[in-house]
This record gives C-alpha cells, sequence and structure tokens, in this order.
C-alpha cells in the first residue's frame, strides 16, 4: 500500500470520529450524515482490504522461500538422474535426460515430467548405479511439490493485487465524498472557529517526504527516502487502524515527494 494512501486512510479516520462526536450536528438523514456514514464505510472497507493485501504479501514472501527450495530439491534430483544416465554403457540413454538449458519454470516441470516417463522402464538399471529404489516417485514427489508452491505463490499474489485495487478504488470513491462533505461542513461551522479548527485537523493529509537529513547515496544505488512518522496531532490511542497502517508503511511502494 502506497505512503499517501495510508495517510488518507488516517484521515478518513479521523472524519469518522468527527461525525460521530458531532452527530447531533449532522442529522443521520441530511447529506452530512449521509457523507459520513459514507466514510465510515469506506474505512471498514479499506480495514479489509488493507488486512488482506498485508496478509497476500506475506504469504507471497513465504510462497517465495518454499518455491525456492522445491526448486533446488527437483533440480537436484534431475541432476541425480542425469549423472546416473551418462554412467549407463546404453548407446543414446544420455539424451533422454538432458537437464533444461534454462532454470524457468516451464523448462524444469517439463524435463522433470520427460525423465519420470522416460526412467521407468529403465528402473532395474539406474538402481544397478546406485539411486535410491523411489528415485522415480521421489522425483514425482519433488515435482509435485514444486507445482504447489508456485500455485501458492501465485494465489497469494492475485490476493494482494486485488486487495489493492480495492484500496485504490474504495479511496477514490472517499475523496470524491469528503469533496462534498467538506463544503458543507465548513458551511455550517463557518461560525464555530473551535470545531472548524479540530475539522481541519481531522481533514489533514500528512505529506510524507525525503528527510533533509538523509545521507546521500552511493552513486552506484538508488536510495529510498525514509518515511516520516504520523503528524502530530494524531493520537494512536484513538486511532483503530494505527496498528495496521504502522505495518503496512514499511512495505510503500511510492513516496510523495
Amino acid at each position: 500500500m502506497k505512503t499517501i494512501d495510508i495517510h488518507r486512510y488516517r484521515m478518513l479516520l479521523r472524519v469518522r470520529e468527527f461525525g460521530a462526536v458531532h452527530r447531533d450536528l449532522f442529522p443521520a438523514a441530511g447529506a452530512a450524515g449521509r457523507l459520513f456514514a459514507a466514510a465510515s464505510k469506506t474505512v471498514d472497507q479499506l480495514s479489509a482490504c488493507m488486512t488482506t493485501e498485508a496478509s497476500g504479501q506475506g504469504a507471497a514472501r513465504e510462497g517465495a522461500i518454499s518455491k525456492a527450495a522445491a526448486r533446488q530439491a527437483l533440480w537436484q534430483a534431475l541432476d541425480a538422474i542425469t549423472r546416473t544416465a551418462r554412467a549407463i554403457d546404453t548407446p543414446g540413454l544420455a539424451g533422454k535426460f538432458h537437464m533444461p538449458s534454462a532454470r524457468n519454470d516451464h523448462e524444469l516441470v517439463t524435463a522433470a515430467r520427460s525423465f519420470a516417463r522416460n526412467a521407468a522402464p529403465l528402473k532395474a538399471q539406474f538402481l544397478a548405479h546406485g539411486l535410491r529404489r523411489t528415485f522415480v516417485t521421489d522425483l514425482q514427489a519433488v515435482l509435485d511439490a514444486f507445482e504447489r508452491a508456485t500455485q501458492d505463490r501465485l494465489a497469494a499474489r492475485e490476493t494482494s493485487a486485488a486487495a489493492k485495487a480495492g484500496i485504490e478504488a474504495a479511496l477514490e470513491s472517499a475523496i470524491l465524498a469528503l469533496t462534498r462533505l467538506d463544503a458543507i461542513v465548513l458551511n455550517m461551522l463557518r461560525d464555530r472557529p473551535t470545531l472548524l479548527a479540530e475539522w481541519n485537523r481531522a481533514r489533514r493529509v500528512a505529506r510524507v517526504r525525503a528527510s533533509a537529513n538523509r545521507e546521500p547515496a552511493p552513486a552506484t544505488s538508488t536510495a529510498t527516502a525514509p518515511v516520516d512518522g504520523p503528524p502530530a496531532d494524531a493520537n494512536p490511542a484513538s486511532d483503530p487502524g494505527a496498528a495496521v497502517a504502522r505495518l503496512l508503511v514499511l512495505n510503500a511502494d511510492s513516496l510523495l515527494t
């Protein structure tokens, strides 16, 4: 989730709280009351999407680790069969067990299926050269594990992407609604400066900027600017989404300069 979107989410939390505290000024049946209700609904949607996105990102990272381990196990199984086939004194046998030239998923899976199919009728010869009696079923097992890990990682990434799209759609809708709400609230509170200042604080979206004290990055690398903390007027104790936002800010993928 983008850092600026996290700050927009925090702003919506404050707007919801403002509407709840001052609901006597904004009846539910009125235009402002309906817009406050819409903002509250958006907060719930964003909370769900943020949790789903974070969960998907975590699952995708775990899936990448599992897939790498499964890939290594599959590669080692294929390599053992290839080396053994070269040692067997049978013309043309080595050509049936040629390792893939590139270690991409498609070539690796295709080679594994071919090895399992070609090795089955020659099992006795492979066993005579020291492979385990279960080498064919072992190969199938690591192939299955690799394909499961690949699918699990793909599913996690799709879940995260869908949640991200939900966040973007919800925020776009919320910003449009807040444009209308701003006009109404400012008109209603024009003679109440204390409440007006409170509203302006609630509606403030913190800017995320590069730190002035950041050390220059080496010429050969790209530095990522650190993220500023929450605004001074933010109250973590009254912010139910702050814990989620603090976790997600670590994964922010863009900065507003």
